[in-house]
């Protein structure tokens, strides 16, 4: 591995993602994915059904 791409990972390394960060992620995983096979399903569906699954978990 190159220094370069040996110094990028080292600082990925240490990267702190928050709860927001992964939700969103999440959500855009899931739209992406999800719309493909359907393209009805909007972002503002996958949000929703994400807060409400939140919720449920509590």
């Amino acid at each position: 591995m190159g220094t370069e791409l040996e110094e990028l990972v080292e600082r990925a390394r240490k990267i702190q993602v928050t709860p927001q960060q992964l939700r969103e992620h999440r959500r855009s995983f899931v739209y992406g994915n999800t719309h493909i096979e359907n393209e009805r399903i909007t972002r503002e569906m996958v949000a929703e059904i994400d807060r409400k699954i939140e919720q449920e978990s509590k």
